[in-house]
């Protein structure tokens, strides 16, 4: 059990966050309990008809289970769980975050310093007033204030902070990804007091580029690589206008841009074909502890799609064999993130109504690479559908043939 001042001193802190209401998250992990396929549990504040509750979110391996309590039986709940089933606990607050490791059998380590993610906290450097619980009862809360001036200078919004014609998409896009990307860092473990640094690899028009800058605040250290200077240049003097000191454009290719620190999180929305590949491979590179990336394009895999036996029929039909082609191209992908040790999602990154580039993937670094178990399974997948070289794969030295 762990030392009891250090946990003592870490409930105390958790009491009074949720006493003073400047409770942002409490992230529970390492969990060895009875139930193998709990991973993590995840507590944030929220504001309900019946007043200020803690939303639970237990991830599994499989699902997630969310379930609100109000704040007396929620501190019974956790506080039994924290350094018993859950080994480590991250406390983040208004003004400060508390880290507490423990060993089965030993000693715990509690460290505290000052707020240092953004993300998840607050948004402007130097803010120390609590921020307001979200509302599971009130209209929807935008990530991204529609009247923010970058939004106007970029072309999304008029000067009213209404999407300008043909742009309501776009909009939509960009508050998705925010929150989105909100919830992903949240998941993932980032040093105490130390900047973020964040690489946006194709970034474009820097629509979600600037979104990220605007989402994390001054914390954060934001670059975004675009192979067109002048959409590069015209970035920079947006970022300058609206005085993001955090952001900043520099033209390259993804293929060729060197990375030349270690980053905390890869970004990658669209970049075309292996492009993607390309991005992926820089993140792992560059110890990346979050890659988020949106494929388009996938062109590569589709000469080499020999049909099985099964699926012959089905695959002379042309569409069935681009969409085929997506599938496995993307599927690999997530099982190599797996390989490199990535825990990985796949999902619908926005309604197919406002595109049909809607998927993202996500992976979150949680184990050494090399797992023998998941290069056997997806050579085998790869076997399946008669691929025997893809860019990834290649970049990671992983061979696909059986």
């Amino acid at each position: 059990m762990p030392q009891p001042a250090n946990r003592d001193r870490f409930l105390e802190l958790l009491r009074a966050s949720v006493r003073e209401g400047t409770l942002v998250k409490l992230t529970l992990g390492k969990h060895r309990g009875a139930d193998a396929t709990l991973q993590n549990l995840f507590v944030r504040p929220v504001a309900l008809k019946a007043g200020p509750h803690l939303a639970f979110l237990w991830r599994h391996a499989t699902r997630d289970i969310t379930k609100n309590h109000a704040p007396g039986d929620a501190l019974a709940l956790l506080e039994p769980h924290i350094g018993a089933d859950f080994l480590d606990a991250h406390l983040f607050t208004a003004t400060q975050t508390a880290q507490l490791e423990c060993q089965p059998d030993g000693p715990a380590r509690l460290k505290v310093g000052p707020v240092s993610l953004p993300s998840v906290a607050l948004a402007k450097e130097g803010d120390r007033r609590p921020t307001a619980a979200p509302s599971h009862d009130r209209p929807k809360h935008r990530s991204i204030p529609a009247d923010a001036p970058w939004l106007r200078l970029l072309g999304i919004t008029n000067d009213r902070g209404h999407p300008r014609e043909g742009m309501a998409d776009k909009f939509s896009q960009i508050q998705r990804f925010a929150e989105l990307l909100s919830h992903l860092l949240a998941e993932t473990e980032f040093p105490p007091l130390q900047p973020v640094r964040i690489v946006d690899m194709g970034a474009g028009k820097g629509y979600l580029t600037f979104a990220v800058a605007a989402l994390l605040g001054a914390r954060a250290r934001v670059e975004g690589i675009e192979a067109r200077p002048e959409l590069a240049a015209l970035c920079n003097r947006v970022a300058r206008e609206c005085a993001f000191s955090n952001l900043t454009f520099t033209a390259g290719q993804i293929d060729s841009f060197e990375i030349k620190n270690q980053i905390d999180v890869l970004i990658a929305l669209h970049a075309c074909d292996t492009a993607t590949d390309d991005a992926l491979a820089k993140g792992l590179a560059a110890g990346a502890k979050l890659l988020v990336v949106a494929p388009c394009c996938q062109k590569q895999l589709r000469p080499q799609l020999t049909a099985p036996p099964v699926l012959a029929d089905a695959l002379r039909h042309g569409i069935f064999q681009e969409r085929t082609a997506e599938f496995v191209t993307d599927a690999l992908r997530a099982m190599l993130l797996e390989w490199a040790g990535y825990r990985t999602k796949v999902f619908e990154f926005i309604s197919t109504e406002h595109t049909a580039k809607n998927l993202m993937i996500a992976a979150i670094k949680s184990r050494p690479a090399g797992d023998v178990a998941v290069a056997g399974r997806l050579r085998a997948f790869a076997a399946f559908y008669g691929i025997r070289t893809q860019t990834l794969a290649t970049h990671l030295g992983v061979s696909l043939l059986p």
